[in-house]
């Protein structure tokens, strides 16, 4: 027991609370998605262990990419995220032009030679975080300062932002609640949030006109708006969670996971609160909330202002995005296709959210590790870009 102690308190540093809310979700992701991946198996004619190793592998990548991002000094992530972002633009507009379409969205490119497909939209947003984290920190001094401040931010966040919502309305606006939260934080003036507010509408306006979802969009949300038009797997998603109770059926013995579209990914949470009931939903609930609670700790905990405004900035756009997608499955908003963040059966998602909790624990390590920033002889250099 020693020895597995002092192996933890080596390789896993950061807040502990952080690492069991993970992997918690990743436990609970293995065993619904093994139960909600029947009918796909049968529809393929395939083996239903094939899907349970396949996503158990991309659980594993994901917690490998986490492991790898929160051995590295968080301060580093304000380089790189600016060449992603200049990266992210030309994969946005190629998505937009040649995108694969996978479930009824265009949102992914195909990756020649390993024959997958991956979703520039995930990157752009963690690129945009970080990235706005950073530049929101360097200009405390002068955060007033419109044209100095807040042009460069304003512009990177339409830009990003509007050529999401080209493919994927639901993660730009997403986005943007984060963008706006991140310069809420970041002291940016409240006459200058209604500018930003100003841009992401008029990016809004302008994917709905012009983007392959506009139309899927506005269909959505009126069929929201009017229940006699609920969609099919809303429908299904609300029988799926009335008939689970308080304790629900059991793992394993879901029915609704033969009849709703993605009982797997979009629409996961469903066979969650039918499997295990009202008592599962509320455990995966409060799982995020502890995820948001400890994220947010660090815009107090933090001696600089990035490591505040990343860990903030991610952890809320992981939560929000489930809030979101919970909020779908019961009926407190129009279907979105958002995947539920390390619980559902995807590849890009999986990646991204294990690179974004790295992040964060990254940044809570950095706060109380004391021996890391001693044993690094660039920390001043380092600091600089940060």
């Amino acid at each position: 027991m020693t020895k597995i102690k002092a192996w933890v308190d080596e390789h896993l540093k950061g807040d502990p609370v952080i690492w069991a809310v993970v992997f918690a979700l990743s436990l609970i992701s293995i065993l619904v998605v093994y139960s909600a991946t029947g009918t796909l198996a049968f529809k393929h004619m395939k083996n239903p262990e094939s899907y349970l190793l396949k996503h158990t592998i991309l659980i594993g990548v994901g917690l490998f990419a986490m492991w790898l991002a929160h051995r590295v000094d968080y301060r580093y992530y304000s380089r790189i995220s600016r060449l992603a972002l200049w990266v992210s633009v030309p994969l946005l507009l190629y998505t937009f032009t040649n995108g694969v379409s996978l479930n009824d969205a265009s949102r992914w490119i195909s990756v020649p030679i390993i024959h997958a497909t991956f979703q520039p939209s995930d990157l752009a947003s963690l690129a945009l975080i970080t990235s706005l984290a950073s530049m929101l920190s360097k200009r405390q001094q002068n955060i007033a300062d419109f044209k100095e401040s807040l042009i460069p931010i304003l512009i990177w966040c339409g830009v990003i932002c509007g050529l999401i919502a080209l493919t994927n309305l639901s993660s730009a606006i997403l986005l943007f609640l984060t963008c706006m939260l991140i310069m809420f934080i970041g002291r940016v003036p409240v006459k200058y949030l209604a500018m930003l507010v100003f841009v992401g509408t008029l990016s809004g306006v302008v994917a709905l006109k012009f983007g392959v979802r506009g139309e899927t969009a506005k269909s959505r949300i009126e069929s929201f708006l009017n229940e006699d038009k609920l969609p099919f797997q809303a429908m299904q998603a609300r029988l799926a969670v009335a008939t689970g109770g308080v304790a629900g059926k059991g793992p394993g013995q879901s029915q609704q996971r033969n009849i709703l579209p993605h009982p797997y990914s979009d629409f996961v949470y469903a066979i969650i609160i039918e499997e295990y009931g009202m008592v599962g939903g509320v455990v995966v609930l409060v799982l995020y909330l502890v995820l948001l609670s400890r994220g947010m700790k660090a815009v107090v905990k933090s001696e600089r202002a990035y490591g505040g405004l990343l860990s903030a900035g991610l952890s809320f756009s992981l939560v929000l995005q489930a809030l979101v997608n919970m909020g779908v499955v019961v009926g407190l908003g129009p279907v979105t296709g958002l995947p539920l963040p390390m619980v559902s059966m995807g590849g890009t998602s999986l990646l991204f959210t294990g690179l974004s909790l790295g992040i964060i624990l990254s940044v809570s390590r950095g706060e109380t590790d004391t021996s890391w920033k001693e044993s690094s002889g660039i920390t001043k250099n380092v600091a600089r870009a940060a």
